[in-house]
């Protein structure tokens, strides 16, 4: 198959055709559905800790968070019951690191890109990435997308020294609680093409590790608003992460 059928047809083998005609005749609903749904979930605060510092004792390794509202940490009461504070945890044990969160609620791959842009340059051995969802509900096409995504690695790369790049796949949309039936499927479908599509692409990326958002354990439950992760979905997803920082982590 080339890339170009792979690109325009769904997960399910469908043309992407089909799924624009279905799109024509579910918009007054799931526009009406998105409007509730933006009405009606809580909107949780960006949890409180450190967004840099340093921690743990060893050789030194530097890494910078990049994303959303779920980089951000979204979900939980403190920075360290999210991604950063879990990952940090891990990593700690044996290295001396130096770290920094860079990520906003809404941020969509272009934002966070233009933000990279403006911050100070720092040198960081790893970065951790977690972008997408806000693309999907913004309806970003597929191939702008990922031509975004490469354009943030090559950033976290230019600016900033990074050697890898630790690159968190798309949540699961269609098993997201706070979105009804037929939304939840509709964005669901959407996400997972561009989890796929993301997954091949950074494949292709020697400067780049996959760590999809896919099968997590009954126990990984998500935070009350239905949207975000809860503090055990995060620490099983630090613990991916974990593993792609650690793999050829560089010794000083």
């Amino acid at each position: 198959m080339s890339a170009k059928t792979a690109d325009e047809r769904s997960p399910s083998g469908h043309p992407a055709r089909a799924r624009r005609l279905l799109t024509l005749a579910l918009a007054p609903l799931l526009v009406a559905q998105g409007r509730r749904v933006r009405a009606r979930t809580p909107r949780l605060p960006e949890p409180p800790g450190a967004r840099h510092g340093e921690c743990g004792a060893g050789p030194p390794l530097a890494v910078m968070f990049v994303g959303d509202s779920s980089i951000a940490g979204v979900g939980v009461a403190t920075q360290d019951e999210a991604l950063l504070g879990r990952t940090l945890a891990r990593l700690e044990a044996n290295r001396r690191v130096r770290y920094r969160l860079v990520a906003r609620t809404g941020w969509t791959t272009e934002q966070a890109f233009a933000r990279l842009g403006e911050i100070a340059t720092e040198r960081f051995d790893f970065a951790v990435t977690g972008l997408g969802v806000n693309d999907v509900t913004s309806r970003v096409p597929l191939a702008l997308w990922l031509g975004r995504q490469r354009a943030l690695r090559e950033r976290l790369v230019s600016r900033f020294g990074v050697t890898r790049v630790v690159v968190s796949g798309l949540p699961p949309m269609a098993e997201f609680p706070a979105l009804p039936q037929p939304l939840r499927g509709w964005l669901g479908g959407i996400a997972d093409e561009l989890d796929r599509a993301l997954e091949r692409d950074v494949a292709t990326d020697p400067r780049a590790v996959f760590v999809p958002l896919r099968r997590f354990s009954e126990r990984a439950t998500m935070a009350a608003d239905g949207f975000h992760p809860g503090p055990t979905l995060y620490d099983e997803w630090a613990a991916r992460v974990a593993e792609g920082v650690l793999w050829r982590a560089p010794e000083a």
